[in-house]
């Protein structure tokens, strides 16, 4: 299938995480011009997805140097096994946790929505987890079902326009996912595997899904609602 992303330029906001380098492989292979965005890079843009300038200066940067914005993939947020166990319920950390990936999450998708409105199309995909609709980490949980929340509540807004707004919600992402699923536990996945989903929901293609939370890897065994 050609998922029309020739031609298309892509911004990846966390382009240099597991994730995000995976997803900026595959929208590459796909034809689609990417530039990778993230506090320390290589190539592509710097861009602090925590502060508004550093946010609104990057997306500048793209549209002055391409001219265009089809599609914003946000990826960023720290590993969750950077996050400490032992203050899984520290209002500082669920503070901190929660600006860095939900909020960095809304401060890029509102620094987009205007010149994809003005154009009649884009595509925005934020990447949360499956840990999102479940107990035993509040700073986990928070982060993640927050961003949800808010790409729902983002893409209602602009329904009809031409732009679509979705999250994917990986398990545990690892090079050599285990096969087996405990009850109660989501599948693992690679890195690939969850980039495919995105460079298809970031594509001209997937018109037709807005406002969806998917999951990556096997739904959590023995839950029927996500």
């Amino acid at each position: 299938m050609d998922l029309g992303l020739d031609g298309r330029v892509v911004l990846v906001v966390g382009g240099t995480g597991l994730i995000g380098s995976a997803t900026v492989e595959r929208l590459r292979a796909e034809g689609a011009t990417v530039v990778p965005a993230s506090r320390h890079v290589s190539e592509g843009i710097v861009m602090d997805a925590r502060d508004d300038a550093s946010v609104h200066g990057g997306v500048a940067r793209v549209l002055a140097e391409h001219g265009r914005l089809d599609a914003v993939v946000v990826a960023a947020a720290p590993s969750a096994r950077t996050l400490d166990p032992e203050r899984n319920s520290d209002p500082a950390q669920v503070r901190d946790a929660f600006d860095a990936k939900a909020l960095a999450f809304l401060r890029v998708a509102g620094a987009v929505l205007p010149g994809m409105r003005a154009a009649g199309f884009g595509r925005i995909v934020g990447v949360s987890g499956q840990n999102a609709f479940s107990t035993g980490n509040i700073t986990g949980s928070v982060r993640n079902a927050a961003l949800v929340i808010i790409a729902k509540n983002l893409a209602d807004e602009v329904a009809g326009s031409g732009v679509t707004v979705n999250t994917v919600n990986p398990g545990i992402v690892t090079p050599a996912p285990d096969p087996q699923v405990a009850i109660g536990k989501s599948g693992q996945s690679t890195p690939f595997e969850v980039a495919d989903v995105i460079t298809f929901l970031a594509s001209p293609r997937s018109s037709g899904v807005s406002g969806e939370a998917i999951a990556v890897g096997h739904r959590m065994r023995g839950f029927s609602g996500l």
